[in-house]
Formats: structure tokens, C-alpha cells, sequence
């Protein structure tokens, strides 16, 4: 039961008439019952919200940053109108634009209600109740119920990387023959012979098919298909790091998701792992759309990765040769203490990229001379600077590819790797 505002106004007035016309206990105790007997007959007369039926309907997947939307079917069995408001309860991530709705419902009629959501977080966001209140006829008193009714919208990594990608696949276009750009790389496979042209690979040249042309004739290459790729995903405490607006996870997600889909495209079949004392979540041999649900439900743990479990599960699930593309941090104590020791076992067997993500604020504080804060800043980031080019320089000694950029650049940068690596033969 729930009273409304018109009750405090009729009270006013009564209190006004009491104190002009009879002004004693008696008329208090007059005023007080009339508002009583008017406020029972109000709620006698709402209509029933014990018995209403819900059913829900709309969208169950959106991407983050973009607005989704779910109605909301509501049946009134009753034999009075349900006249009131009707409140859609979300988590606050979820975004909801208005969660309460005016509502009209006849008797034995059903209405239908929509409600937008734009999620602020990524990950699976449910619904909690849907309370309706039924106001009576002179709008005194209202009857209110809360109704369990499930739903739930799937937020997915928003993607921005995408952009990149019409550049990359064109690129991959003439990596696979399909421009006359061909190039040559070992461990490729010949796609067919052209004339020589400025610039090209003097090895590529073909001195049989020379001798019997009047050109010079050259070799294209096609790149090797069906490759595996597997993307490893750490999701151990210094992914929980912001760097800018997002958690440093999110931006290793882009750059997953740019790299995968442009694998995808060029034939190779591309795997997720994600990892830090246990596996988060696992993909394989699956689409994009399975890797962004599988990317969807992560989160960073606030605990130290396990590197010698990391590297045993990818070692138990990758038998045969692939390029394993680590998206970690590069600070230098886990590394030096959890990854450094057990990379031989993983970098003899696969191809491994290391990608990592740069604060750009870490830049902005080397610069900065302003006064004697400043100063102590930027010798500190200096120092973390330092720090994370001598990892790099350990990594690429061993035989690692290193990508180090800052969010909004680390996905195309590892895009990009990629490609080098297939055009030069050494996917």
C-alpha cells in the first residue's frame, strides 16, 4: 500500500477548516476519519497488482556505449483497470534511461512498456524486480507489488579497433594476390611468375623463366593459410590497472579483437585463452562472435599471474607450431620474476608476440619541468620508461616480438606485426 501527495493536501485543507470552523479535538478526530474511510475506498477500488502477468521481450546483446532496448508485456487478469506506474529495476551499470513508466491497463487487456538501457560496463546485466503501483480512482492511496521477472543483456566489448580494419584487409589483399603487389618471403607458397619490376626482391627472380622470355621474370608468393593463432589473454592484477578512462584489459580486448578478425579473414584459425591462476575463459576454433562472448564475461582478477600455469595450459593446448600472442603487462618485477624464467619452454616450440600497453600519461609526466613536483614526477617516469624498454630489450634477446603502445595504438600496432609476419614467412 502507498499514499499519495493528494492525501497531504487534503489533510491541509482539513486542518484549515478545523482551525476556522470547529476548532477542538473533535474536529482533528472528524477530519482524520473522513480522510481514513476515503483512503480505504480509494485502495478497495485500485486494481489488482498480485495477479498481473509480465513477460519480457527485446534485445540480449548490445555493445558497450550503445543503446538497447526491452519491453515489457504486462496482462491484467483482474476485473478493475490498473492505472499507475510501472519501475523496471536494473543494476546502475545498466544504464537505464527512465526505469518508471506511466500505466494503463483494462481489465483483461494486456499493454506493452519499453524501456532503453545504455550499459556503462561490459559484461552480463540482469534484472532485478518490476514493481508496479495501482492508484485508485480519486488517486489517494495506491495498492504495489513486486514481481520477479528474468531477463538479462549480454554488453560486449565495444570494438572501436574495427576502423583499422579496412586499411589492414587491403593490405592482406596484396599479401594474398589478390593486387599485383605480390610479394616474396620464406616459407611461402608460389602463386605465379610476372615481369620484374623496380623494387622487387632480386632473389625472386626466376632465371629459367628468364631465359625463356625477353623480360625478366619474377616469382610471386602467396602467403600460407590456415595457420593458428592463439591470443592469451592476462587477466591477473596488472590488467585491473586504468590507464586513461578503461582498465588496461579493456584495451587489450581491441586489440584482440582487431587482430583476431583480421586472422580470421586471412584464412588463419584463430583461439582465446584467457588466464591467471585459473582459466578465465577459453575459445577454440571458433568465430569472432564466440570470441566476443567469450570477452564479454571477463574480468580482471586482483591476483599475480601464474606464469608457469599460463605457459603449461598454452603448451598443453597448442601441440603443433603457432604464433601465440601474449597480451600481458611489460612492469619489469613480474616479469623478470614470473615469465622471463619459464619463456625458453614456450618461445622454443611457437612464435610468440609479446603486446603490451603504454600509459600515455607516463609520457606526458617525462616531459614535465614546471616546478619541483613536476620534476620528481618526471624523473619517476623516467625511470618506469626505463624500466619497460630494458624488459622489451630481454624479450626481443630471446627471440620475442615486442608491441608496446598506448591504447588507442597498441591494435593496430599488433595488426600490423601480424601482417609482418605473415608477408616475411615466419607465420
Amino acid at each position: 500500500m502507498a499514499i499519495t501527495a493528494r492525501v497531504g493536501v487534503l489533510a491541509a485543507i482539513g486542518a484549515v477548516v478545523v482551525g476556522l470552523a470547529v476548532p477542538s479535538w473533535g474536529g482533528v478526530a472528524a477530519v482524520f476519519a473522513v480522510l481514513v474511510v476515503l483512503v480505504l475506498v480509494d485502495l478497495a477500488l485500485a486494481g489488482g497488482v498480485r495477479g498481473l502477468g509480465f513477460t519480457r521481450s527485446g534485445e540480449t546483446s548490445t555493445r558497450l556505449g550503445e543503446p538497447v532496448e526491452v519491453r515489457l508485456a504486462v496482462t491484467n487478469p483482474g476485473r478493475r483497470v490498473v492505472r499507475g506506474v510501472v519501475r523496471d529495476a536494473w543494476p546502475p551499470s545498466a544504464g537505464v534511461v527512465r526505469d518508471r513508466q506511466a500505466l494503463v491497463v483494462p481489465a483483461g487487456e494486456s499493454r506493452v512498456v519499453s524501456f532503453e538501457l545504455r550499459p556503462t560496463r561490459r559484461g552480463e546485466r540482469r534484472a532485478d524486480r518490476v514493481t508496479v503501483r495501482s492508484v485508485g480512482p480519486l488517486g489517494l492511496a495506491a495498492r504495489q507489488g513486486s514481481h520477479r521477472v528474468p531477463w538479462a543483456v549480454r554488453v560486449l566489448p565495444p570494438f572501436h579497433s574495427r576502423r583499422h580494419l579496412p586499411s589492414r584487409l587491403a593490405r592482406l589483399q596484396q599479401l594474398d594476390g589478390r593486387q599485383a603487389a605480390l610479394v616474396r618471403g620464406a616459407g611461402t607458397e608460389f602463386d605465379s611468375l610476372r615481369e620484374y619490376v623496380v623494387g622487387d626482391d632480386v632473389r625472386s627472380i626466376d632465371w629459367r623463366a628468364t631465359a625463356r622470355a625477353r623480360d625478366v621474370m619474377v616469382r610471386t608468393w602467396r602467403p600460407e593459410r590456415d595457420r593458428h593463432v592463439l591470443l592469451v589473454l592476462d587477466t591477473g592484477r596488472t590488467s585491473a590497472g586504468r590507464v586513461g578512462d578503461e582498465p588496461r584489459l579493456d584495451a587489450m580486448m581491441e586489440a584482440a579483437l582487431l587482430l583476431a578478425t583480421l586472422a580470421s579473414r586471412a584464412g588463419d584459425r584463430v583461439d582465446l585463452l584467457a588466464y591467471d591462476r585459473q582459466l578465465r575463459a577459453s575459445v577454440r576454433g571458433g568465430s569472432v562472435p564466440a570470441l566476443v562472448n567469450a570477452l564479454a564475461l571477463l574480468e580482471p582478477a586482483l591476483v599475480e599471474t601464474d606464469a608457469r600455469g599460463l605457459v603449461g595450459e598454452v603448451l598443453r593446448r597448442t601441440p603443433h607450431r603457432s604464433l601465440v600472442v601474449l597480451l600481458t603487462g611489460l612492469d619489469a618485477a613480474p616479469l623478470e620474476e614470473g615469465l622471463l624464467p619459464v619463456l625458453p619452454a614456450l618461445s622454443a616450440r611457437h612464435g610468440l608476440v609479446v603486446a603490451s600497453v603504454t600509459d600515455p600519461r607516463l609520457t606526458e609526466m617525462a616531459r614535465g619541468r614546471g616546478d619541483a613536483e613536476a620534476v620528481y614526477e618526471a624523473a619517476a617516469a623516467e625511470r618506469s620508461l626505463a624500466e619497460r624498454r630494458h624488459v622489451s630489450g630481454l624479450l626481443r634477446r630471446r627471440g620475442v616480438e615486442v608491441v608496446d603502445a598506448e591504447p588507442a595504438e597498441l591494435p593496430p600496432a599488433l595488426a600490423d606485426r601480424y601482417l609482418a609476419l605473415k608477408a616475411t614467412g615466419r607465420l
